[in-house]
């Protein structure tokens, strides 16, 4: 696609760090309301790619566009602002704050009153505030949390709580959203529901998504396009019937001796049968 029409345009992408290249000339683009899955193998880049994008690392070259505006000239605590939202591999840091307050504090973007105001609670931001727990009660229902609002986080089944993390990064009304392994250490049924809601996701809201994730079944069967990383090179871009039907990535998730002997075909069947 054309990087003008993009949302999100990486170009030329090199992260190094004395002497070793976790990305080398990484370049895709994203236009606005995709589902895009960055895929490789353990050591591959994808997660120096994400704090790329979430400021956390400066790069040693390449450029980085986002909705118009040169994303590395930002600093990590203006991410959120400009509307990229990320989710987290480990959770736990909150579990005895309730679900909903656990929204509201990722939607202190949107948030607009004053410290004398908010602490007389009174006309504008008595309103605000409902006007906010209101939102963030539509997103639990979107997500099928809307009974757990009240709970506190700890207290939720894992599958729960990483959706309770989504729906707190999506609080924020994104533009971007980063999702960071989101199935990872979910049974199948936890699995399940974390891909409808995604689907849910971008069907309903329109929200860009970036997911990183190592369960290619789920990755493969719900996302627009994909990037393959091998060794922080790009080794296929494209749909996904056709990242997995290319030898580079067999060879990449398989070794060239494996695939030989199996006759694998996909990463996804190969990674269910190990």
């Amino acid at each position: 696609m054309s990087n003008q029409n993009a949302l999100l345009s990486v170009e030329g992408l090199t992260v190094r760090f004395e002497g070793v290249t976790a990305l080398s000339d990484v370049s895709f683009a994203t236009p606005q309301g995709e589902l895009f899955a960055v895929i490789g193998p353990n050591g591959a880049g994808k997660t120096s790619l994400f704090n790329v994008l979430s400021r956390v690392y400066q790069p040693t070259s390449g450029s980085v566009t986002f909705d118009g505006r040169d994303l590395l000239r930002l600093k990590t605590h203006q991410i959120a602002r400009v509307g990229i939202a990320r989710t987290f591999q480990s959770l736990g840091q909150f579990p005895h704050t309730t679900v909903l307050d656990y929204l509201l504090l990722g939607r202190h973007t949107r948030m607009c009153g004053n410290v004398a105001l908010g602490g007389l609670y009174l006309g504008p931001t008595k309103s605000e505030e409902r006007q906010n727990r209101a939102y963030c009660l539509k997103l639990l229902d979107l997500l099928n949390l809307g009974a757990v609002a009240g709970a506190p986080l700890g207290t939720l089944p894992f599958g729960m709580q990483k959706r309770a993390d989504l729906a707190r990064a999506l609080a924020l009304q994104p533009k971007l959203l980063l999702l960071d392994e989101p199935v990872a250490g979910m049974n199948v049924s936890e699995t399940r529901d974390m891909a409808a809601v995604i689907l849910d996701v971008k069907e309903q809201l329109g929200v860009t998504q970036i997911l990183v994730e190592h369960d290619m079944a789920m990755v493969m069967g719900i996302v627009d396009r994909v990037l393959v990383l091998d060794f922080g090179r790009v080794i296929a871009l494209g749909r996904p019937e056709e990242t997995q039907a290319n030898p580079d990535v067999i060879k990449a998730y398989l070794g060239e001796e494996l695939s030989r002997e199996t006759g694998a075909s996909d990463p996804a069947s190969a990674q269910a049968s190990s």
